[in-house]
């Protein structure tokens, strides 16, 4: 596994996409009761359209067209704006735990707390885990029995 480094807010790019600007806009639209009504309107404008078509198949392969071309594009744009909410939201976590670890460090040299040094490790440790923690395997270590972390707290 590549370790990266973590990214702080000042290492973000001000530069927005002209996709993400795109994605920012088309979230926005479709959170506001206008996209939900105008979705309720085309259903209802679909749903008498089996008078004009009388075959059901023809009917609902049209609603279901729509829907699905809709979602699809929804998706993506959706996934795109919740991605890199998750990141601002994680740099910013990163700059916190950075600076409250860099203050638990000048406390514990103050006051010559081991507790708080192994705290200030954890915290330190934490800065940029989301590059290397795992999905499917969340332990470090197996072997480190579970009363000895909570002796820790």
């Amino acid at each position: 596994m590549v370790e990266r480094d973590p990214v702080m807010p000042s290492d973000v790019s001000p530069e927005i996409s002209r996709f993400d600007r795109f994605a920012d806009s088309a979230t926005r639209l479709v959170s506001r009761a206008y996209f939900f009504a105008f979705c309720v309107v085309l259903v209802v404008i679909w749903a008498p359209s089996f008078f004009l078509l009388r075959n059901v198949d023809t009917w609902q392969l049209i609603i279901n067209t729509i829907t699905t071309i809709i979602t699809f594009l929804m998706v993506a744009l959706l996934q795109n704006s919740q991605m890199r909410s998750d990141q601002a939201i994680q740099h910013k976590l990163n700059a916190l735990a950075r600076a409250l670890s860099d203050l638990m460090g000048h406390i514990a040299e103050a006051a010559g707390a081991d507790d708080l040094h192994r705290d200030r490790r954890e915290l330190h440790d934490a800065i940029g885990l989301e590059f290397r923690e795992s999905t499917t395997d969340n332990t470090a270590r197996e072997s480190e029995p579970i009363r000895d972390a909570a002796a820790r707290v």
